[in-house]
């Protein structure tokens, strides 16, 4: 990219990367929101997604940290009390310990992220490791994913609740408060993005991000169906359906 976009070009960008490369396009996900995952299956994205839901306040809080300005760092710092809880108000990582157990997986296997497939493990890390080591400008762009996810939210909802006789509303309560907090995200970010890119190396770099936390949610999802749906090589102690290791 040799010129500079306008900030509408920059956005159509920037939402392009999500209709050819967000995971709601992943076969794993079909499977999960058409009813055709086993209860292991279910018990097994449960698990693994919790090691990166539970390392999103640790992500907001190193992108908080490298934040000057006060009014910024009030804004992104609500991030952090939605998934965290705030004054007895269960936050999102509660909620989605609520859907591991009620999909059947023991609190403590869970909590201690006990049989992570590796995979699952290297991509949250990468995801880390990016938002500490590059800009202030690719760490927010990064978090841009959420432009997409209430859709997914959406199909995910009514798909499992169709699906699955095990999976209530109580099990989903997750997602049903989501939707709006990540549109309140996303709008935060992009405008972020589009006012803070001022060079196209700038929006170059800021595209990447996006792609970066893109292939972050597809590895993960990849991982997934090698280990649990085809061929099904399941790790050496990475979590098993009858619970074993």
């Amino acid at each position: 990219m040799t010129r500079l976009l306008t900030p509408g070009e920059m956005e159509a960008e920037l939402r392009q990367i999500g209709a050819v490369r967000y995971h709601n396009l992943h076969p794993f996900h079909r499977l999960l929101h058409s009813g055709q995952c086993t209860k292991a299956q279910v018990q097994a994205w449960a698990l693994n997604r919790y090691a990166y839901q539970s390392a999103i306040p640790i992500k907001d809080s190193i992108v908080m940290s490298r934040i000057e300005e006060p009014e910024l760092r009030r804004e992104w710092r609500q991030r952090i009390i939605d998934h965290d809880g705030d004054k007895g108000r269960r936050g999102g990582i509660e909620k989605w310990i609520s859907l591991a157990t009620g999909v059947g997986l023991e609190r403590e296997i869970v909590l201690e992220k006990r049989g992570i497939l590796p995979a699952t493990n290297f991509a949250v890390g990468a995801y880390i490791d990016f938002v500490r080591s590059r800009t202030l400008l690719e760490a927010i762009a990064s978090s841009l994913t959420e432009l997409f996810s209430p859709t997914v939210i959406s199909e995910r909802i009514s798909g499992m609740l169709a699906h699955y006789d095990f999976i209530t509303k109580e099990t989903m309560a997750y997602f049903t408060a989501r939707p709006p907090q990540a549109s309140r995200d996303a709008d935060f970010a992009l405008g972020y993005v589009k006012t803070n890119a001022h060079t196209p190396e700038q929006q170059v770099a800021a595209l990447a991000a996006l792609t970066f936390k893109c292939d972050v949610l597809w590895a993960m999802l990849d991982a997934l169906y090698h280990a649990y749906v085809a061929p099904g090589h399941v790790p050496p102690g990475a979590w098993r359906p009858e619970g074993s290791m």
